[in-house]
């Protein structure tokens, strides 16, 4: 097979994005991303990929999520080379992201080691923070809008995803007229922070995300975070957000802040525990060029628009610690998002079993994470070895998502002139994929597929 696509992650899965497109005798991989969630998941991280890394012509990556970018670090590892593509702030991102992740997978190790509960002896990390600095070295930036070589003829042109900050479509120009689009992670439409999905105007071979293709988000976030902020207070409890580090956080403390402003919530304070994510909020602040119009407006009249009335951002082991001694009302933003890892551990471990205190969910929980656990009603959940008690509420804001709903992905899909010849639903999860297929077949009549994982398919 000449031309293709071969779908190596983010296939029947929300994670692990990794699309091998091979055209013109060039190979370029289209995310590099790290599987999360369900053990059986986690561990094909640990397999030789079914490709050789040397013989990869390039990387274009879409953003900095770690499900999309997290695998760069083996990649390298194993012997890539070539440049990795991405836009200015997805950049900026993974300068703090890709360390992050290492440091976590090191910390992990290393407790596993003193507590003596991994399998292996010694337990190892997936990478080190060494490879993380390797993989950065070889990140090319480049902007919106105007297309660039990646591989030969190939050629790569981004445009504004919307999704998180620097998040980017690619679309390839593959030679001979060829032309594959692959969506990334879309964004909200007249969301907060970040502006909408920029439309594509056409494709011949077209991967779309399906994460939400089963479903609307619905309307009334503000009003049910103040509810859940409110609720908490009265209890003299915490309220605990475990966020992903790039904007989810910064969407709940802009939201926050407006609250506050409305008064519709008392002014409580608020700690954002996360080295990670503090770096991250000044980089949102940073790329003006970026933001929505409010966010920019308030950013130049020099107001901070990511900034409640009593935040503290800890930074330290010893400022997160302290945490455990503050009594409620309180409300502590931390990270990983899904529960999977970080500081939110440890806050979910002294917290949950205390039925004053509220754990908020406020984005997507993929299969085997704790936040998953957390969100389909567990009793216990099990934390460096120990199960620890739910009696803490556990609710859910899916309004917060940053990914677009089937009517959000429907309405970005209007806006392309043809119809792509095949369009492959990668990034969801088989429920979602299926219902996305048939709501874009009712409305547009296209031909649809669902992409299998390892499937490889002809692009001729």
């Amino acid at each position: 097979m000449s031309d293709s696509i071969r779908f190596l992650g983010a296939a029947g899965t929300v994670t692990g994005s990794m699309h091998l497109v091979t055209a013109n005798g060039r190979r370029v991989l289209l995310d590099c991303g790290l599987f999360q969630g369900l053990k059986e998941l986690r561990l094909r991280n640990w397999r030789e990929p079914p490709f050789d890394p040397k013989a990869i012509d390039a990387v274009v990556i879409s953003h900095a999520h770690i499900d999309h970018t997290g695998s760069l670090p083996l990649l390298v590892r194993r012997g890539y080379r070539g440049p990795i593509f991405c836009t200015p702030a997805t950049a900026d991102l993974l300068g703090v992201l890709l360390p992050d992740s290492a440091h976590l997978q090191e910390e992990e190790a290393e407790r596993a080691n003193r507590y003596g509960y991994s399998k292996h002896t010694p337990a190892l990390p997936l990478y080190t923070a060494a490879d993380a600095e390797r993989a950065l070295d070889q990140l090319e930036r480049t902007g919106y809008d105007r297309p660039f070589p990646v591989a030969g003829v190939v050629s790569v042109t981004y445009r504004t995803a919307g999704h998180i900050l620097g998040a980017a479509t690619v679309d390839l120009q593959l030679g001979a007229g060829q032309r594959l689009v692959y969506s990334g992670d879309l964004g909200r439409y007249d969301r907060p922070i970040l502006p909408d999905p920029e439309p594509v105007p056409d494709a011949d071979v077209l991967l779309l995300e399906s994460t939400y293709g089963d479903r609307q988000h619905p309307t009334g976030t503000a009003d049910e975070l103040a509810r859940v902020v409110n609720e908490t207070a009265e209890r003299g409890g915490a309220l605990l957000i475990p966020a992903f580090v790039v904007d989810r956080t910064q969407e709940v403390l802009w939201l926050l802040q407006h609250l506050e402003e409305e008064r519709r919530i008392p002014v409580l304070p608020v700690y954002v525990d996360s080295p990670s994510a503090t770096e991250v909020t000044e980089i949102y602040h940073r790329h003006v060029e970026e933001q929505d119009g409010e966010m920019r407006s308030r950013t130049q009249d020099g107001q901070d628009p990511l900034k409640p009335g009593r935040i503290q951002f800890c930074r330290s082991v010893e400022e997160s610690k302290r945490l455990n001694d503050v009594r409620g009302p309180v409300i502590i933003v931390s990270a990983s998002g899904m529960a999977t890892g970080g500081r939110i551990l440890h806050h979910l471990a002294h917290r949950l079993p205390d039925p004053r205190s509220t754990v908020l969910l406020v984005g997507f929980q993929a299969e085997g994470t704790r936040g998953r656990s957390l969100q389909d009603g567990a009793k216990t959940i099990k934390m460096f070895g120990e199960q620890v008690p739910v009696r803490a509420r556990v609710e859910t804001i899916h309004g917060l998502s940053a990914h677009a709903d089937q009517a959000e992905l429907l309405r970005w899909l209007g806006g392309f002139t043809r119809a792509p010849r095949t369009t492959y639903l990668v990034h969801g999860e088989p429920e979602a994929a299926r219902a996305m297929a048939q709501a874009i077949t009712a409305r547009y009549g296209w031909a649809v597929r669902i992409a299998q994982d390892g499937e490889l398919v002809s692009i001729a």
